[in-house]
């Protein structure tokens, strides 16, 4: 007699969980929904807030287009791209060397590694108006704080990503150098970097792209550039200033946006 053939089960539409994980998502819901009651936005405050925002709105409008105000805020806008543009060169300059010492596999250093790793982590960990609030401290208010708090951010993020881009790049070249007795540095620009060239220039037009960004943020704790003008004007209570530089900071992002994504399209 043969036997009756059994159906095939069908594939669960959920994966299964462990008693692990389960734990981990119910703690994580229970942290989530505590933490939105302690800061969350709710809809009294949000419905209270609606008419004083409605107001600073009105207050904002139309924004200042006098031509000294113009003049002025040009000439601090050309200050934020010159800090970042400053900044990011000299951040990418500096990763270079870095990311070659803390990359595994390729550094000369073996496992004292780590310091530089550890070094590049402490520069990405600490935000960058931090480092912006000990270079005022250190060296005054002014563009040069701003310009040095770039470096230390663009090292933070380039030194990452190019440790990570050289442990990744293709090894049979850098072997083949290694079999003619070629040097550790011959080693890293005749084989490691020409491999991982359009990396590199993606990671340092991101680097430059968020440059920009965190100049304009820079300037709230005098530390040059736009930011600055902006902190003044709402200190002040000049609204329409204050628009104008929002509108003006605005098009930069969406300027330096577009040229950069045209950039990394034709490295890729």
């Amino acid at each position: 007699m043969a036997e009756a053939s059994v159906p095939p089960r069908a594939p669960s539409r959920l994966p299964s969980i462990s008693p692990v994980t389960f734990t981990l998502l119910v703690a994580f819901a229970a942290v989530f929904l505590v933490s939105l009651g302690e800061v969350g936005p709710s809809p009294e405050r949000l419905a209270a807030g609606a008419p004083r925002m409605m107001d600073l709105v009105g207050r904002m409008l139309p924004p200042n287009v006098e031509p000294a105000f113009l003049q002025r805020m040009g000439w601090r806008i050309l200050e934020t791209l010159q800090i970042a543009l400053v900044g990011t060169v000299i951040g990418v300059v500096i990763s270079l060397p870095m990311g070659w010492l803390a990359a595994r596999g390729i550094s000369p250093l073996g496992a004292f590694r780590q310091l530089p790793r550890a070094l590049i982590s402490l520069f990405r960990t600490v935000p960058d108006l931090v480092w912006a609030l000990i270079f005022v401290s250190t060296v005054g208010l002014g563009a040069v704080a701003g310009t040095m708090t770039i470096v230390v951010d663009t090292v933070g993020f380039c030194g990452r990503f190019f440790a990570e881009a050289m442990e990744e790049a293709d090894k049979k070249p850098q072997e083949a150098l290694r079999a003619i007795g070629a040097s550790q540095v011959s080693v890293l620009f005749g084989a490691t970097l020409p491999s991982i060239m359009p990396t590199l220039i993606n990671s340092s037009l991101f680097a430059f792209e968020k440059g920009v960004r965190s100049s304009v943020v820079l300037g709230l704790v005098g530390a040059g550039g736009i930011g600055q003008e902006l902190k003044v004007a709402f200190d002040l209570f000049q609204y329409r200033n204050a628009s104008a530089i929002i509108l003006a900071i605005f098009v930069i992002v969406l300027v330096m946006e577009y040229f950069t994504d045209r950039l990394r399209a034709r490295f890729q």
